[in-house]
């Protein structure tokens, strides 16, 4: 039950704000083997000037459509996270037209039994939602 929250300036569009929470959950579907009705996105648009970021970062130009992304989610291993930033960056650009110097990701890692929905069942051997059968390379997968 990933959660993801994207921060961006106010004034997108119902659908520019669809088309990057599609980018980002078929990513995720993608990657990290989730389930495809596992999708809980809130946007969270601000004010530009509750938008704070310097016009180059890291020596890179970065635009109006910057955005940070913070997903949440059960421990996975570097290799994976490392595979997710690059094809929600990858869908980013083909879905919604944003360039990877306006993306900002960072990924919060907790433990799979802090998670809780009703109606989702964990699998004991894994740890994780029992529909997800393909986790190769999922850390504490069997």
């Amino acid at each position: 039950m990933p959660l993801v929250n994207v921060h961006l300036r106010r004034g997108t569009t119902p659908e520019y704000r669809h088309l990057v929470s599609e980018a980002i959950h078929r990513a995720m579907v993608d990657v990290l083997k989730i389930p495809e009705d596992d999708q809980f996105h809130v946007f969270h648009e601000v004010d530009p000037e509750n938008f704070v970021i310097q016009p180059v970062v890291f020596g890179l130009p970065r635009g109006e459509r910057a955005m940070f992304i913070q997903l949440a989610f059960n421990q996975r291993t570097a290799e994976q996270k490392t595979e997710l930033f690059r094809a929600i960056v990858a869908n980013l650009r083909s879905f919604a037209g944003v360039g990877e110097e306006d993306v900002l990701l960072v990924a919060f890692e907790t433990a799979r039994e802090n998670w809780w929905a009703a109606g989702r069942v964990v699998n004991p051997e894994t740890g994780y939602d029992e529909r997800m059968t393909d986790l190769q390379g999922t850390v504490g997968s069997v």
